[in-house]
C-alpha cells in the first residue's frame, strides 16, 4: 500500500520512535513489538475477513492497527496517549479503514461509539496488544459490555494467561479463571518472547483468545452479582469455603442455616477450598443463595 517498510519492522519502528522522540511511558504499560511475523500471527488467530469489524486497544505506533486493517472491514483503535495521536496519523495515513479514538477504553461508551462509527449487523471483534498495568480490569470490561463480541484476542502477561486458562485445584486457578470461564471457552495460542518488544519487558507474553459459550449450562441469575459473589469466594483463598461464605453472608444463625443446607443440597464439602469448586459450582451456589434471599 506504500513504499515504506511495515511499521512493527525493527527498522521503521526505531525510525519512528527516534523521529518523534519517543520512549515507551511505564506508566501506560507500553511496549512497542517489532515481529512481524508474530503480529501477523495474531492477525490469523483472530480469524479476521473482510466482513468483520475491530477494536484495537493501545495501538502505540500501529504496527497491528496496520495488519489488521489490511485485512479487517473496519479498525477502531483506542488509543490513551495524545502524543502518539500525531505519530499514528502518519503512519496509519495509507489506511482510509481506521479511526484513532483518543479514550481510556475503561471510561469509553462503548455502545453509543460502536453505534456510531461501526457499519451495523457485522461481525465485531477484539484483537489488541494489552497494556499489563490494567489487563485485568480491561478484560473484565470486556466481558461485561452490553456490546457483543465474536471474539476477543489479546496480548498479556503469560502468567495472567496461565490464570484465564487454569483448572481447579492448581495454583493459578481463582476467582478470574471462574469468572472468565463461566462465559467464555480459553485458549492460550502461543507464547510470545520478551525479545519480541522494544524495550524488552521482563517477562513473557502470551496470545489469548476468547469465545463466547453456547453450551446450555446453568448461567448466573446476574452476572454483577455472580462476579461479587465469586470474587467473595476467594477472598481468602486458605481459608475453606465455609468460613469465606461466612464472610459474605454473615455468622448469624440464619445465613448459617442456609450455608449449611445449601452446601448440602449441591454436595459440596463446606471443608473445601475455593480453588477446588469447579465453574458450574459457583453458578449453583451463587443461584441458590439468591433464590433463598441471601444474594441480591
Amino acid at each position: 500500500m506504500n513504499d515504506y517498510p511495515e511499521i512493527a519492522s525493527p527498522a521503521r519502528t526505531q525510525a519512528i520512535l527516534n523521529r518523534y522522540r519517543l520512549s515507551a511511558k511505564k506508566s501506560l504499560g507500553q511496549n512497542f513489538l517489532v515481529d512481524l511475523n508474530i503480529l501477523k500471527k495474531i492477525v490469523e488467530t483472530a480469524n479476521l475477513t473482510k466482513n468483520d469489524n475491530v477494536i484495537e486497544i493501545g495501538p502505540g505506533i500501529g504496527g497491528l492497527t496496520e495488519q489488521l486493517a489490511k485485512v479487517a472491514n473496519q479498525v477502531l483503535a483506542f488509543e490513551i496517549d495524545q502524543n502518539l495521536l500525531p505519530v499514528l496519523a502518519e503512519t496509519l495515513a495509507p489506511y482510509d479503514n481506521i479511526e484513532i479514538i483518543n479514550q481510556d477504553i475503561l471510561k469509553a461508551n462503548l455502545p453509543e461509539i460502536v453505534g456510531q462509527k461501526l457499519t451495523p449487523d457485522q461481525p465485531l471483534k477484539v484483537v489488541a496488544n494489552l497494556p499489563y498495568y490494567i489487563t485485568t480490569p480491561i478484560v473484565m470490561d470486556l466481558l461485561a459490555n452490553p456490546v457483543k463480541f465474536d471474539s476477543i484476542v489479546v496480548m498479556m502477561q503469560k502468567e495472567v494467561a496461565d490464570r484465564l486458562n487454569a483448572v481447579p485445584g492448581t495454583k493459578a486457578y481463582g476467582s478470574l479463571s471462574v469468572i472468565v470461564q463461566q462465559q467464555n471457552e480459553v485458549e492460550i495460542s502461543f507464547i510470545v518472547p520478551k525479545t519480541a518488544f522494544i524495550p524488552q519487558p521482563k517477562v513473557d507474553s502470551a496470545i489469548v483468545r476468547l469465545s463466547q459459550k453456547s453450551s446450555g449450562d446453568e448461567q448466573p441469575f446476574n452476572h454483577k452479582r455472580f462476579v461479587g459473589f465469586v470474587r467473595g469466594c476467594f477472598m481468602h483463598q486458605r481459608k475453606t469455603l465455609w468460613n469465606n461464605l461466612l464472610g459474605i453472608f454473615g455468622k448469624e444463625p440464619p445465613a448459617k442455616a442456609h450455608i449449611k443446607s445449601i452446601l448440602a443440597d449441591l454436595a459440596i464439602d463446606p471443608t473445601d477450598r475455593p480453588e477446588q469448586l469447579a465453574v458450574q459450582q459457583f453458578v449453583s451456589l451463587a443461584n441458590a443463595f439468591h433464590k433463598v434471599g441471601l444474594l441480591n
